[in-house]
């Protein structure tokens, strides 16, 4: 009989990251520490998080934008939202600009990543990230502290696309054969099975947001305020 693996213990994890991390700059973001998991979704602080870029491999491409939104089960605190257009290390490619829209003006006089990231991890510190798709978010954030500072960056995610994936079964090779289509987890297209509104895809912080409101409609559906972070976190 199968058993249920034991949740992330990511505690656990930023007590040690807090004593190994070498920058002042990690170390305060890992010392401030992060729930348990056994703590109910209703009191854990959440920020949906969205990155735009200039491709999909992280190793070769870079981030030309973020959007955090600070938000829990019943409210979105979009006051306290932030966004940057950030100036990558390569050059906009064509393919990028007609997806996410920032141009090569818009980042003529942007910011470096490195000249917002002590904000940026100051916003992040003591928040379970929201994010739809984690590879993205975690891959690109990672490399890109890592060039900054020489160390990479870990923190615990709620990733919306997963929570679809194990909602919407994908087809098997016979379901296949069969033409059965699979269910899109997409994040416009899930946010449309919980009758949310559509929102203009690849910005940052509208994506931010859009996500934020998925949660909360997949807690409403399909779980409660009392489940507990480690259930859903990666």
């Amino acid at each position: 009989m199968s058993t249920l693996a034991a949740p992330l213990d990511w505690a656990a994890r930023f007590a040690e990251l807090a004593t190994s991390a070498k920058d002042p700059r990690l170390q305060a973001f890992y010392q401030a520490g992060c729930v348990a998991a056994d703590t109910p979704l209703e009191q854990v602080p959440l920020l949906a998080l969205d990155v735009e870029t200039t491709g999909l491999d992280a190793n070769q491409h870079a981030i030309v934008s973020l959007g955090l939104l600070p938000f829990n089960l019943q409210r979105i605190r979009c006051g306290e939202a932030r966004y940057w257009v950030v100036k990558p290390a390569s050059e906009l490619s064509s393919e990028s600009v007609t997806f996410h829209h920032i141009t090569h003006s818009d980042i003529r006089h942007a910011p470096r990543l490195g000249q917002i990231l002590d904000e940026l991890l100051t916003v992040m510190a003591g928040k379970v990230m929201v994010v739809h798709y984690r590879s993205i978010e975690r891959s690109f954030l990672d490399q890109a502290v890592r060039e900054h500072l020489g160390e990479g960056l870990q923190f615990p995610v709620i990733d919306t696309m997963q929570l679809e994936a194990r909602l919407h079964r994908q087809p098997n090779w016979w379901e296949r054969l069969l033409r059965r289509q699979p269910v899109s987890i997409r994040l416009a297209d899930s946010r449309l099975r919980y009758n949310l509104p559509p929102y203009q895809a690849h910005h940052a912080l509208t994506d931010a947001l859009a996500t934020a409101e998925l949660l909360q409609a997949q807690v409403a559906t399909h779980y409660s305020a009392d489940t507990p972070i480690g259930q859903l976190w990666s």
